[in-house]
């Protein structure tokens, strides 16, 4: 299957290099037909070919062992692999000559960046952010042409689009996405000449629809959401689903998630029904083994949608069937307790449970629940992940509401919620967090409004 790869990547124009070492033979086009197991080989293999003594251009080498540990470690979630993508990313970087090989040096500079991006990603660390952006400058100071200009140009639009996310502001928003449109479209130029160009232009695609889906979602701004959907369809459209299975599954991810997302602001079960479809088709093209990380968030994806159609439709097995997803992304969240994903995943599957504990009646539903909330909150650091500690307590204020609801006793819930709430409402207004500030808003004003109701109509 390699070689045949291998052999049309050849005749379609690809740039194959003369070492054998691996199973791709030092084709990062074929890094997507490797599951997670044979990728980590290939990364090994990669130091190997690196570091021999007679190994022709030894720089460019490490650049390429770099790419796939930082696949690796975006895959996986581990910490180690990134280490080792940053370590031969400089490596290389200080074996090119700028002043000989400027491209090559901007190269090796973007891919140390974008391992920085991904730190800030997988472990919630905003600071690598700015390190990546001072370093995507430098490389687009350098660059000549090639990949690496479009790819810091990439860089630096997503770096400065997360700096402005938390603003939560549409018009921000689609100044954002438009950066992207010239180095996506230098990408696309290049495909002809460049295989390596194509992965790179729908994953450029790909960041941006991941950031519209956030702002979307944030703003329940229907238009960013549909823009959203389309940058997806469009990175799809361009995937060969035989070659490239990895990133067209990403792409239907995406393109699902903002369906159930644009439902949801909408108003419109169907296109709910349609994201959680595409998602559940998305993992029939997606195993564990093969990418743990991005199984992990279509499962949550997948429960999301559930959730809302539980709400549409007061479906209790609705919230059973996304608690089950919810378990099955812990399966691999629980081996990367730094991501702030574990921490989302858990507040909202504490909140399908209380949902279901208020159609069925069933406290020891909210005993569990809340029981799993706590210690999710014992192991969250306030000052490094504030917005999902302050998630965590929205969702903790919510068990005990409804604990509140069904028993009709108060037993000290009701204040246990206010005081989550205050502080979850601290932390959202801080980071500008304006749709998650209206539910710790409106679930506070219901809470202080319950006491007072019920003296009135006694």
């Amino acid at each position: 299957m390699f070689e045949l790869g291998r052999e049309l990547m050849r005749l379609l124009g690809g740039e194959r290099r003369p070492h054998g070492d691996g199973l791709t033979g030092g084709d990062a086009t074929l890094l997507e037909l490797l599951d997670l197991n044979l990728l980590q080989q290939e990364a090994k293999a990669a130091d190997v070919a690196a570091g021999r003594i007679s190994a022709h251009d030894r720089a460019q080498r490490r650049l390429d062992a770099a790419m796939v540990w930082r696949e690796v470690a975006r895959r996986s979630g581990d910490a180690v692999a990134l280490r080792k993508a940053a370590c031969a990313a400089e490596t290389a970087c200080a074996a090119f000559d700028p002043a000989r090989r400027p491209d090559a040096w901007a190269r090796a500079r973007c891919e140390q960046a974008f391992a920085g991006l991904l730190g800030a990603e997988l472990f919630g660390d905003p600071g690598l952010d700015a390190a990546a952006a001072a370093t995507f400058r430098e490389a687009r100071g350098v660059a000549r042409g090639g990949l690496a200009a479009p790819l810091a140009d990439v860089g630096l639009a997503l770096v400065e689009a997360r700096e402005e996310l938390a603003a939560g502001d549409a018009q921000a928003a689609w100044t954002a996405a438009a950066r992207f449109n010239a180095p996506i479209a230098a990408l696309d130029a290049m495909t002809r000449r460049s295989t390596a160009a194509r992965p790179l232009a729908a994953e450029a695609r790909l960041m941006r629809a991941d950031l519209l889906c956030g702002w979307g979602a944030r703003l329940k701004d229907e238009a960013l959401l549909r823009a959203a959907i389309d940058d997806a369809q469009a990175a799809a459209d361009r995937l060969d689903l035989a070659y490239e299975p990895l990133t067209w599954a990403r792409a239907e991810i995406l393109r699902g998630q903002g369906l159930a997302l644009w439902g949801e602001a909408a108003g419109d079960i169907d296109a709910v029904a349609a994201g959680a479809t595409t998602l559940a088709g998305a993992l029939d093209h997606l195993s564990k083994d093969h990418s743990p990380l991005d199984w992990a968030r279509t499962q949550i994806a997948l429960a999301h949608a559930l959730q809302c159609l539980g709400e549409a439709s007061a479906d209790e097995r609705a919230y059973e069937q996304a608690v089950t997803c919810y378990d099955r992304a812990n399966l691999v969240l629980k081996d990367a307790p730094a991501t702030p994903l574990r921490g989302l995943a858990a507040g909202e599957r504490a909140m399908c449970l209380a949902r279901s504990a208020e159609l069925t009646g069933d406290l020891a539903v909210l005993d569990t629940a809340q029981a799993a909330l706590k210690i999710e909150l014992a192991g969250l650091q306030p000052r490094r992940d504030p917005v999902a500690w302050a998630l965590v307590q929205l969702h903790l204020a919510r068990l005990y509401e409804a604990r509140v609801d069904i028993t009709g006793k108060d037993r000290g819930e009701r204040a246990a919620a206010v005081m989550a709430l205050d502080a979850a409402l601290d932390v959202f207004g801080d980071h500008g967090l304006r749709s998650l500030s209206i539910m710790a808003s409106e679930a506070l004003e219901r809470l202080r409004a319950g006491p007072a109701a019920k003296r009135t109509s006694v």
